[in-house]
Parts: structure tokens; C-alpha cells; sequence
């Protein structure tokens, strides 16, 4: 029963949609019932499978499709911190999604395909090859073009496409390597280190090859600088599709098979010795500092955003290529840390584009005094982006940091500095406005009269994930936290 495990994770998820799809368009009780039933089930689940890591156990069920080659589902504790993310983060961007679609239509078609992407992420995390692995990183990419596509509008459309464009590329790309690595050494489990240790002596210039190809098809979905571009242009798409792309779901994919390549296909070891990363090293740090140069640039408030997330989501392959363990811990926190602040700031951005009709920087102005908690939780994301404390963006950037420092790479704290500057430069600015400047007359007040700050279906989610980021920062020093786990799996599983 233990090793079906994955399997009912996935399948909760899957029969959701197929459910939800059959649903009439005026069914919105029952779709929403089935929407949260299968989040609160899909989380206990998880919190059983990470009960058997924790005692030792990895539950795994595997099938085998051809000769030497099989579709592997395993719970190991990487997997659970991805898992246990997404299942998390899910539960609130339903409940968010449920009030910002209300009396809107298609909510059928919208929410079977949000249930197909959390299944998609659910068999991302729980891949246990590269085959499968592949399998639902794709089936991502397909489930979440209708979310992005949802209005119709030419805009939309436009986005859709360059979304697919950057994608199914970056898909193509990241087969080619998978077939160039099981051509070499067959069908390589995640963990089993011993089959590129076996080849290396003879291989070294192809191994380096398929690297490359690995991280370059990854790398679209992770939004490394140069293949980031589908990233926000893709901001036209709902508020809860903006959440699910930045912080639960397609860029946290892409970091996510970039740890899983440089520890559980090639090994730490062999991926230093042989100088691959410190060219990931370089990209990902570019990538943080154009991101946040870019992000100063923008008047849009999600396309602000979006930059942030180009910047941001680097930390995370920063974090595993200073080959040490407080640079691990770093990178593998931030997965978590920078999805409950990231998701948080999207929620408040579609807060505010729902309530009063905000979408500009400018537009921002007083906004504090007519919806002061959500302008709170905004407050909170934006000091986890640019690592203050409390939050729990300080101890990300304190563990890369500390990291760096220790693999004697000097040069990433300039990088670590300069990032948080620029991240105080483009947001301090907006809170100085939303607290401090004078309050316009053209907000639509009978909103306002109504909720004082906004519908509770929107408001909740968002003091939620923000209340969450401080105590992620607080209680860091305890085993169940983010910090605590990410602790777990480096010296259990890659630096013991």
C-alpha cells in the first residue's frame, strides 16, 4: 500500500479534472467541492509520504513501458520538498482562483485544466528517471497553454503561442539529451550516480555535451537568461495563472530537473571535477542581475513581477553550484521560500487589478489606506524579495551567502549584494506609494464600501502565504520547517 502512495497522489488530481471537465458550466458549488476536496486529500497524502522518508522508507511504483526502460514513481525527500510545495501552494491559489473567477465563464475548462497541471507537477516531483520525468514535464507545458490562452483576447492568443514556441523547444531539446544519455548509458534512475562515474574516464567531452543539452532544455521553463522571454509576456493571463506559473508550477519545474540533472543524474562530485558548474554558476548570476535590472524598467505591476521571478528563480541553481552544504541548503530552501513570497505578491497584484481596477505603478498611489491588508501582505513579499528579516528571503540569501563564501567563490556575494539592492530599488518604490501617497478619487468606492479591502476569497489566500513567509523566517531554526528539510535531504541524500 505504501509504494501506491504516488500513484494516488497523481491519480487525485487527474480524476478531479476528467470530473470537473464533465461538470455543467452552472455547477459552481459542486466544482469548487471537488476542486478543494482533492487539494485537503492531495496534502494529507503528502504528509503521509513524507512520514515513510522521514522514518527511512522511499515509496516507489514503477512500470516498465519497453525493454530496459520504466515509468517511475518514488517519494525521496527532494521530492517531498517540491511535493509538498506545490500540493500547499495549490490549495490556496483553488481558493484564490474560485472568488477572482466568479461569474466569469469557461470555469469548467479553466479549472479541469488547473487540475491537470497540479497532476503534471505532482509526477514532476515524483519522478524517478528522466523518462518520466520528461513525460509530465511536457504534459506541464500542455496543461497550462489553455490557463494562459483562458480569455481569448489577441493578446492572450499572442502570449499562448510564444509560450508554446519557448516550450515545446526547450522540450525538444531537453529529449534530445535524454535520448543521448540513455543511448550512452541506458535507462539512469535519479541517485544512481554510478552509471555516468562508470563512463566518465572515456566520455568527458560527450558527457559535457548532453550537460549542456540537459540545462538548455531545462533552462526555458527556469527562465535562464537568454530562453526567459515567454516569461512576461505570459503576464496576460489570469491572476491565479500568474501564481501557479511563478510560484508553484512551470519556472519552479525547470530549477527543479536542473538539481535533480546536477545531483541525482551526473553527481555534485563528478559535476565539479569537471568545471560544469561554474558556467551555470555565471548564467544563473546574470540572469539574477538582468532580471532585476529589467524589472526597474516596467510600469506594469505583473510584469515588475515577472522580472523579479527571472531574478529570482536563479537563486535557486546559484544556491547547488557552490558545491558545499550551506550553498545547497540556500538553493534548495529558496524553492520553497521564494514560492510562498512570489505567490503572495501575485495574489495582491490581482487584489488590487480586481478591487480598483490597479495594473500600473503609478496607479499604486494611497492604495494602503483603502486596502490596507492586502497592502500589508504585498509589504511582506516585497521585504522577503529583497531579503529583510523576518522574512524568509533573509535566510535564503544568508545561506547562499555563508555558502559562497565557504566554496570560496567570493564574487557570488557581490552578485548576492548587488541583487538585493536593485530588488530594494524596485520595490521600495512601490510601497513608498502605496503607503504614503495621497489617496486619488477614482477608485470605484462602492467596492470599497462593500469589502473595505477586498472579497475574502481573494483576501485570505494572501494573508495566508504571507503570514506563512514570516513564520518560514522565524522558525527557521526548527526540523519542520523549509530550512529544517532542506537540511534533510542535503546531508542525507547529496553531501553526507
Amino acid at each position: 500500500m505504501m509504494n501506491l502512495l504516488p500513484l494516488i497522489v497523481l491519480m487525485t488530481s487527474f480524476l478531479a479534472a476528467m470530473v470537473i471537465f464533465m461538470l455543467p458550466e452552472q455547477e459552481h458549488r459542486l466544482r469548487s467541492l471537488v476542486n478543494l476536496g482533492a487539494a485537503v486529500l492531495k496534502i494529507a497524502l503528502i504528509l503521509l509520504l513524507i512520514q515513510y522518508v522521514v522514518a527511512g522508507f522511499r515509496p516507489e511504483l514503477r512500470l516498465e513501458v519497453l525493454p530496459g526502460l520504466s515509468m517511475i514513481l518514488r517519494a525521496d525527500a527532494l521530492a517531498m520538498l517540491f511535493a509538498g510545495l506545490s500540493s500547499m501552494l495549490w490549495l490556496f491559489t483553488t481558493l484564490y482562483a474560485i472568488g477572482y473567477l466568479e461569474g466569469s465563464p469557461n470555469r469548467s475548462r479553466f479549472f479541469g485544466f488547473f487540475s491537470l497541471c497540479v497532476a503534471s507537477t505532482m509526477g514532476i516531483s515524483l519522478a524517478g528517471n528522466l523518462f518520466t520525468f520528461f513525460i509530465f514535464y511536457e504534459l506541464l507545458t500542455l496543461s497550462t497553454y489553455p490557463l494562459i490562452v483562458h480569455r481569448g483576447t489577441p493578446e492572450s492568443l499572442r502570449a499562448g503561442r510564444i509560450y508554446l514556441a519557448y516550450t515545446l523547444s526547450g522540450g525538444a531539446v531537453l529529449l534530445i539529451g535524454i535520448v543521448a544519455i540513455y543511448a550512452l548509458a541506458g535507462d539512469i534512475e535519479f541517485g544512481d550516480l554510478q552509471r555516468v562515474a562508470e563512463m566518465a574516464p572515456d566520455l568527458h567531452p560527450l558527457l559535457h555535451l548532453v550537460f549542456a543539452l540537459l540545462i538548455l532544455g531545462l533552462g526555458v521553463k527556469a527562465a535562464l537568461v537568454p530562453l526567459h522571454g515567454w516569461l512576461p509576456i505570459a503576464m496576460v493571463a489570469p491572476a491565479p495563472v500568474s501564481a501557479l506559473l511563478h510560484a508553484v508550477a512551470v519556472v519552479k519545474a525547470g530549477a527543479f530537473g536542473i538539481v535533480r540533472v546536477v545531483y541525482d543524474v551526473y553527481g555534485i562530485d563528478y559535476s565539479w571535477q569537471q568545471g560544469l558548474l561554474t558556467p551555470l554558476a555565471i548564467v544563473a548570476s546574470i540572469t539574477i542581475l538582468y532580471g532585476s535590472l529589467r524589472a526597474l524598467q516596467q510600469t506594469d505591476i505583473k510584469r515588475r513581477l515577472a522580472y523579479s521571478t527571472v531574478s529570482q528563480v536563479s537563486y535557486i541553481i546559484l544556491g547547488i553550484t557552490l558545491f558545499g552544504p550551506l550553498g545547497t541548503i540556500g538553493g534548495l530552501v529558496h524553492l520553497l521560500h521564494q514560492g510562498l513570497m512570489k505567490v503572495t505578491l501575485f495574489f495582491c497584484a490581482g487584489n488590487y487589478a480586481e478591487t480598483l481596477g490597479i495594473h500600473k505603478i503609478n496607479e499604486l498611489d494611497g492604495v494602503g489606506t483603502r486596502m490596507p491588508l492586502t497592502s500589508a501582505a504585498f509589504t511582506v513579499g516585497a521585504f522577503g524579495m529583497i531579503g529583510l528579516p523576518p522574512v524568509a528571503g533573509f535566510i535564503s540569501k544568508w545561506y547562499l551567502g555563508t555558502g559562497a563564501l565557504l566554496a570560496g567563490m567570493d564574487w557570488v556575494v557581490a552578485v548576492l549584494v548587488a541583487s538585493s539592492l536593485l530588488n530594494a530599488a524596485y520595490f521600495l518604490p512601490l510601497l513608498y506609494r502605496i503607503w504614503f501617497k495621497p489617496v486619488p478619487d477614482s477608485w470605484p468606492h462602492e467596492m470599497i464600501t462593500r469589502y473595505r479591502d477586498t472579497a475574502p476569497l481573494l483576501l485570505f489566500p494572501a494573508l495566508a502565504t504571507a503570514l506563512l513567509s514570516i513564520a518560514a523566517g522565524l522558525f527557521a531554526g526548527l526540523q519542520i520547517s523549509p530550512v529544517g528539510w532542506a537540511e534533510l535531504i542535503t546531508l542525507r541524500e547529496y553531501l553526507p
